[in-house]
Order: C-alpha cells, then structure tokens, then sequence
C-alpha cells in the first residue's frame, strides 16, 4: 500500500520504552490517517475514567496518504487525545513543516502515554529514536524552542512545542509548530497533554520521499489544479483570512462585544488590507502550499514594539478585536504574539477576556480581582495585560485560563457571559449568520468549531457538486441545514484524515479530484461514494466516543445569546437560529435516535466493530 509506511511510533514516557506498531491494512482502508486514524487509536487506547493530564491518556500525532507528497495544501497534520479542557474527543489540525518531516522520517504518526519525571523532548531522525533531557528548555517559549532544536539538529529540524502556559498546565493551553511562524494547534487545551507528561517538545529530521502509486497521474493532476487552485484564492494570497474581517462584520459574521451586539464600524481598522499596509512583510507558505495565507508581520518601534512572526488571522482578529471591541491591530497583533510564544489559543484566550469584561461591566469582577487591571470594553491595554497573565498561568490568568466554561464555575451569575459549546468557545462565525452553522456548533464532537463542517464555506461561494449543491446555498434558507452538515462534516473529516487543507475547497477542489489523488497516491481504486462513507465512519466513531462518556442530545446545544438575542444589524436583522427542529432532522439522516446515539443499524452499516456501539 503507497502513501503510508504501514508504522506507527510508539513511546511509554513512565519508562522510557519505544516500540513500533504495524497497524493492519484495514486500519488505514477505514479511517484513512490524520484525524481518523487518530479517532480509532484514542477510542482503542482510553477508557471513560481516563484522567486527561493522566498517565493513560495518550497523544497522538498522525499524518495522512497525502502528507509528504505533491498534493496540494497536504502539509498537515493532526493531534488527538482527551481533552483536558472540555473533558470530551479532542483534536486539532495544524499546517507549517513538522507533519511532512514527521511523515518523511519514516514515520506515519506518533503515539505518546505515560509521563516522565524530568522535562524530556522526543527525537526522531528516520529510524533513530531517543528520548533526552529538556531542563534547559523548562520555562523557554515556542520560538526559543524552535530555535535551539534547529541549533542542536540542523536546519531541516521541525518542532513540535509547548511553552509556558502547557508547561503550568493552563487549560487552554496549545502547542506551537514551525517557530515564530507560529502554526498552531490550538484548540482543546493540547498544550497541558504535554505539559503533563513533562514533554517539552518533539523534535523530527526526516529526508525520506513516501512512495507514490503512479507519480506521473499525480503530477497531471496538479498541473491541472494548482493553477486553479492559486487563481481562485488570489484574495487569500493577498491579505490572508485577515481579508475577511470587514465583509464578515456587514454580513453579521463577525462577533462583536461578545456576541451582544451587531454592526461595529471599527472592524474597518482590523482588516487584512490595514496589516497589510501597515505591519506586513510577507507572506508564509505551508508545506506543499500554492496559496501562502499566512502573514509574516513585524512591529519594530511604538508602543507595541517587539513582534517578528506570525500575524494574526480573522478568528484572532474577530475575538481579541470585535468581540473585545478593541480596534488596534498592533495591539491585537502583540496580543496574539504573546500567545504563539507561549503556546495559547488566542480564540479561547480572546473569548475569556471579552468575558471579563462583561463581567467587569457588570460588577461581577473588579479591578482588585483581575490584578489592578480594569477590564473597560475596547481597552488594548487590558487585552494585552489579561493575555499575558493566561500566558504565564499567574494571578487573574490563572482564572482566565480556565476558559470560558470554566470561569463560570468560579463566577456566581456568569453564565450567559460564557459563550461555548460542550465547553469549547465559539470561534468567529456567528449561526445567526449563517444557520447552518447552528446544527454544525451543537453537533461538532469536539466542542463549536467552525471546521468540524465549515457549512458557511457553501453559504458563501463554495459548492459541493457530488452532493447536490451546485452552487452556494442562500443564507436563511428554510430547512436542509441538517442534510447540508451530514454531507459537509463527512467532507471535512475525509479532509483531515487524508491531510489537506480546507481552503482547497475555495480553490474549486472537489471530492472527484481528491478521490483521484487518493488513486495517484496510494494505488487504491476508489469512488466519491466510498469516500463520503469513510468521513461518515470517522465522524460517527467521534460521536460514539463521547457517547461512552454520556454525552447526547442534551449536550447538543447553543449558548442562550445565541438562540434568543437577534443582531438587528444590516447582515442579519433579527434572525436566530430555532435549534431543535434542526437536530431533529439531522438526527433522522444520521441514523441516529431522538436523543442523538448513533443507532445499531448505522453503526453496522458503517462496519464498526459492536465494541463501538
């Protein structure tokens, strides 16, 4: 079988032991890699009553077929495990470097348990695997990380990281890849995982070429679709996601001083094309990337002085800024800085200040409670001070760090404050905007994400042919937003399991071609129906995890705000999204019963072992 090398690695840090997996073919038939194969060995390895910042919750970095070859946008990988911060599945995608080095040592994904008693790094160059002493890097940043591994490695080393907050165990703690360029797994608190376990950082030299089925059909197809993919994305290319925050705040997308309100006139300062006139150096392309969205930014004098890497993208932006109603992208920019180097999730980090300060505006905090600092809606100053103390898990950090959900549970009266699902905050795209990201926020396994189906995507300029969507779907459109999430979440899941990336989809890629890059890659004949069955599967086995931990539809939910609190601006007027008759109807296409557990019938079908059921 091409496209993978048929191994996984292996490392017990309770006693130093590594090993090497030989999955079964069928493993990878089923579940693909990246984030599907990630699912199975995390529902495989761990139990109901498995602590999180235990010893037995594992965490796993897998690589899909497509990571390390030519395929467009492939330079991904995935990180799974328990979530520390929400308690349920967990899982973030990254971008940069690190998962094709990870794929090019030799490797197909790397599974670590147990914990170590001293800060230890994991090493990897091709067959050659150690575990070394980090107490010299105990208490360094991301960026400083990256660097003394390029240092001790060459510079083909890529890094994967934690800074201080996963180092404290802070909750919504991340972890850092490529250095100061900052491609982040951000979300679900994956940064305390490490810090748990005393890994300070895996470190990966790999120069080896995966083996591709038929390399000439593979290079056809891209010379097909690159240049496709490069004319369609020209906005992307040009300012980044940070090109949207203007045209999402006259939508009604953009939320804004914590989702309360609607219009804000001062996105109009926040916006890519602000970064770019501004702050801008150049851009940052991913492994085997044609679009190159990422800002590599620089502030070298005033007030903010100091940043020299990643820029921000629009979920940072519509948080730190629009929900916060701070209106300085320098600020903003610093803000985010603070979090790439300390190894943060600047969408939780941004949603628990705007929190904050609604608390703050309300008497429920004051200033002796956060440290001095007065939490005033717009301040910048009161961003970056917050920010810093998440980043440092001190003093009101320490509150803030909990997240959203957690804060509630410290602050009496907070509760419609808190702007979440199943304990993951909403990120910058508003269900009162486009509705079917309702369905698509209540029913994403691992909390609200944008990503889980990115439904908007086709209620803007993005189609789905093979699924009957021939052209973008009309905002507000009475019904469907069940049947538009099934299809979407299979897409999305088929996408982070084979490793590419979603804005593929902007770029005119389709199921068609990826099936025919699947083809190219691994040698498997296959079909668009085949591959949607496979995103079903993996999405399903997700959802049966958190039924095991007794989750259902009571769980599948939207914050009150939401549901009952309309805009009334010029996007939206007075929309809000009505929930229930949604779930109902995707539900009934699930295959699942009116409380939300995939029936017996659909876990057969989909070839689950009962096990699963």
């Amino acid at each position: 079988m091409k496209g993978y090398w048929g191994r996984i690695l292996s490392i017990d840090l309770s006693d130093s032991t590594i090993t090497e997996i030989t999955p079964d073919e069928k493993l990878y038939r089923d579940y693909l890699g990246g984030s599907g194969i990630g699912a199975r060995l995390l529902f495989d390895i761990t139990g109901p009553d498995t602590d999180p910042l235990g010893p037995d919750n594992p965490i796993i970095w897998m690589t899909g077929p497509f990571t390390g070859t030519k395929v467009p946008t492939s330079g991904r990988h995935q990180i799974t495990s328990r979530s520390p911060l929400t308690g349920i599945f967990g899982e973030s995608d990254a971008g940069g470097r690190f998962g094709t080095t990870l794929k090019r040592s030799g490797w197909d994904g790397l599974i670590v348990r147990g914990m170590s008693d001293t800060p230890v790094i994991i090493v990897i160059k091709d067959d050659k695997v150690a575990i070394e002493p980090a107490g010299d890097l105990w208490g360094k940043d991301t960026f400083h990380t990256d660097e003394q591994m390029k240092e001790r490695f060459g510079p083909s080393c890529e890094t994967s990281c934690i800074g201080a907050a996963g180092e404290r165990l802070v909750p919504i703690s991340c972890i850092g890849h490529d250095g100061a360029n900052a491609r982040m797994s951000g979300r679900c608190g994956f940064g305390a995982v490490m810090g748990s376990k005393k890994l300070k950082a895996v470190a990966v030299i790999g120069n080896r070429e995966p083996e591709i089925a038929d390399p000439e059909r593979l290079m056809a197809q891209q010379k097909k679709m690159v240049p496709i993919i490069v004319e369609k994305t020209k906005g992307i290319h040009l300012l980044g996601t940070a090109g949207g925050t203007a045209a999402a705040e006259k939508m009604g997308d953009l939320p804004v001083q914590n989702w309360r309100r609607g219009n804000w006139p001062d996105a109009e300062k926040i916006t890519g094309q602000v970064m770019a006139d501004t702050i801008l150096k150049k851009n940052y392309y991913c492994a085997s990337c044609p679009i190159g969205c990422g800002r590599d930014v620089e502030i070298a004098d005033g007030r903010w002085a100091g940043v020299r890497g990643a820029g921000p993208e629009y979920e940072t932006l519509g948080i730190m800024g629009g929900s916060c109603l701070v209106n300085d992208m320098e600020a903003i920019t610093y803000a985010a800085d603070l979090c790439n180097r300390h190894g943060v999730d600047t969408i939780e980090a941004g949603s628990a200040v705007a929190m904050t300060m609604e608390c703050f505006e309300h008497g429920l905090l004051t200033a002796e409670d956060l440290d001095g600092i007065s939490a005033e809606w717009g301040s910048a100053e009161a961003l970056v001070a917050l920010t810093g103390k998440i980043c440092m898990g001190e003093g009101a950090g320490k509150l803030l760090g909990l997240g959203v959900a957690g804060m509630t549970k410290m602050i009496p009266g907070s509760d419609k404050f808190a702007i979440h699902v199943k304990g993951l905050t909403l990120p910058a795209h508003d269900p009162r905007c486009f509705s079917t990201m309702a369905v698509g926020y209540a029913t994403s396994n691992r909390g609200a994400c944008h990503l889980t189906g990115a439904t908007y995507f086709f209620e803007k300029t993005a189609v789905m042919p093979e699924f009957g969507y021939e052209k973008p779907r009309p905002r507000y459109t009475e019904g469907g937003e069940g049947i538009m999430n099934f299809h979407a979440q299979n897409l999305m899941g088929l996408m982070d399991s084979l490793k590419m990336c979603k804005f593929t989809i902007y770029g005119g890629v389709n199921v068609t071609e990826i099936c025919e890059w699947y083809e190219a890659v691994t040698g498997i004949k296959t079909s668009v129906k085949e591959m949607a069955l496979a995103g079903e599967r993996i999405f399903n086995l997700k959802r049966l995890y958190n039924v095991r931990l007794g989750l259902s539809r009571k769980e599948d939910g939207l914050p009150e705000r939401i549901l009952t609190t309309p805009r009334n601006d010029e996007g939206t007027g007075n929309y809000t999204p009505v929930l229930e008759p949604m779930l109902d109807e995707y539900y009934e296409i699930r295959g699942w019963d009116r409380d939300g557990i995939p029936k017996r019938e659909t876990v057969e079908r989909l070839g689950l072992d009962q096990k699963y059921f």
